[in-house]
């Protein structure tokens, strides 16, 4: 019997599981086979965003209908946040992890000043648009595509339909660049699960167990969230997607990266039939501003963090760190462990001491592999959820 990509992604992290297990630390020589992967993957992801996104809202039939799109999706974006970071909260303080600690790990981070909303928001709008694409600035992407989409509706019909044919031409070829990278996934994402094993597997004892614990039962309970809203408000039964979204799932594991991931999730969403002009708006924005992993993370470090170093953390605390949370999971960047800068803003906003956040830091990565699952799972149950409400669903 043929094995499908699913399948021999799935071999190669079994094999890359075995490879860490055996060697160790010494798992790591092969890290820049996985990197190179990743690598690929961004290379696709930043032209594969614009011509996607521009061929989807060419295809729209007026602003109007992009006006309900984005009203739906960010509604979604923000009821999802809020219970990704109260999961968060509610499952450190049920397994405590940072109770009894007394070790002290020194961090070499550097912190950055914590943004204003006014900055966030300036941020999303490039001064270069050649800038916002060497950088990959997704989100400026976004904005930059979105301008361009609007422009090109209100085209006369025959310019239109031009700049429609060809973005609708360079959209497929990039999905075919796709399609080469993914053949050589087995190998590079069972090299990251090699180096995953091998780095970590001597590591989850006490309370950095507990912290792994916590966060993946919270990442568990989120995930179950969103297969009740599928089951509820969608003809899309939960096992099916699960199904065949397999690959997505394998890849947003092993690389850790929102950004990296975004080119399969393209290709899964041509897999479940959803239309393109919803997807290739809502995919890429979700990987920018809807984060529900990293915001279950960054709660999580918080409530650590204050238990290690013995301080009692006010319902008004919990608020601010819901807050602080769901605002700056959104620049945490889509990329492997951007998320965890991010968190040392928060720790830092709360005079809590860097060094106990530093802990998190080292095993950062094994607790992001769910994190970006959980990211990237919220915002193709979102384009599921606002493609069914548009009836537009096969």
């Amino acid at each position: 019997m043929r094995l499908g990509p699913g399948g021999r992604i799935l071999l190669g992290m079994i094999a890359g599981t075995i490879v860490g297990a055996v060697l160790g630390e010494r798992a790591t020589a092969i890290q820049f086979v996985g990197d190179l992967f990743i690598r690929l993957l961004v290379l696709a992801a930043v032209p594969l965003v614009f011509f996607n996104l521009m061929s989807g809202l060419t295809t729209l039939t007026d602003l109007r209908t992009l006006g309900r799109l984005t009203a739906k999706i960010l509604g979604y974006f923000f009821a999802t946040k809020v219970a990704a970071v109260a999961l968060g909260v509610m499952a450190m303080n049920v397994f405590r992890p940072g109770v009894g600690m007394t070790v002290r790990v020194p961090t070499e981070r550097s912190v950055a000043a914590m943004p204003s909303v006014a900055q966030v928001l300036l941020d999303l709008v490039p001064t270069n648009a050649a800038r916002a694409f060497s950088e990959g600035n997704v989100a400026q992407i976004v904005v930059l595509s979105v301008l361009l989409g609007m422009a090109t509706l209100l085209l006369n019909e025959e310019p239109r339909d031009r700049l429609r044919a060809a973005f609708s031409d360079l959209a497929v070829l990039l999905r075919k660049v796709v399609e080469l990278i993914l053949i050589v996934a087995p190998i590079g994402i069972g090299a990251l699960m090699a180096v995953t094993v091998g780095r970590y597997g001597a590591q989850l004892f006490g309370p950095v167990a507990r912290f792994v614990a916590g966060s993946y039962v919270a990442y568990l309970v989120m995930v179950a969230l969103y297969m009740l809203l599928l089951r509820l408000f969608t003809t899309q039964r939960p096992i099916a997607f699960v199904q065949q979204t397999g690959t997505l799932w394998a890849t947003t594991a092993a690389t850790t990266s929102s950004l990296a991931s975004l080119p399969v999730a393209l290709e899964s969403a041509e897999t479940l039939r959803l239309p393109r002009s919803i997807y290739t708006f809502t995919l890429p924005l979700g990987i920018q501003i809807n984060k529900d992993g990293t915001a279950i993370l960054l709660a999580a470090i918080v409530v650590f963090t204050a238990q290690a170093a013995g301080i009692a953390l006010s319902p008004a605390d919990l608020v601010t760190t819901m807050l602080l949370s769901m605002l700056l999971s959104a620049g945490s960047g889509g990329i492997p462990s951007g998320g965890f800068v991010i968190a040392l803003i928060i720790v830092e906003a709360f005079h809590l001491p860097l060094e106990l956040a530093g802990i998190v830091g080292g095993i950062y990565r094994l607790v992001d592999m769910g994190g970006t699952t959980v990211n990237v799972m919220g915002n193709m149950v979102g384009t599921i959820l606002v493609s069914h409400s548009e009836r537009c669903v096969t």
